[in-house]
């Protein structure tokens, strides 16, 4: 497979990215915010997946890398982590609450629709505790 490249608008957009992180850009944060968001929408992937892409597009990174600079950008407020099963770690672009759908058979993370999901009532939090946030992730299988 030839090598793909990351264009310079891809680049402009990443660096964008971070210095709304606030993060130096490095090299490697360059590249991998290139990657995420620099074809301006929201991606859901996991270090290994931006690991595979970061070498289809030549740039070489360690997959220890790849894991630190997400956890660097999730600190940095610029995606969030979602896990599934208590193992499987997906990191989402996208920063507005909104549920997911989490394809079983593909082991694949999606939107679902925000609009569609309703909640009636939360528990209450236990004392001295307040809920700071709701992850929905709904799981789905082919028939």
């Amino acid at each position: 497979m030839p090598v793909q490249t990351i264009t310079k608008d891809a680049t402009r957009r990443g660096s964008d990215w971070l210095s709304r992180g606030g993060l130096r850009p490095t090299r490697q944060r360059l590249s991998l915010a290139a990657l995420l968001v620099g074809d301006g929408r929201n991606r859901h992937v996991t270090a290994e997946s931006l690991h595979v892409s970061a070498h289809d597009h030549g740039q070489p990174v360690s997959l220890a890398t790849v894991y630190n600079t997400l956890r660097a950008f999730c600190e940095a407020g610029l995606m969030q982590e979602i896990t599934v099963d208590g193992s499987k770690s997906y990191f989402d672009t996208n920063m507005h609450d909104h549920p997911h759908f989490f394809w079983e058979d593909e082991g694949r993370l999606t939107d679902a629709p925000a609009d569609q999901l309703e909640f009636t009532r939360l528990p209450d939090a236990p004392e001295g505790a307040e809920i700071s946030k709701v992850d929905v992730v709904i799981r789905l299988r082919r028939r």
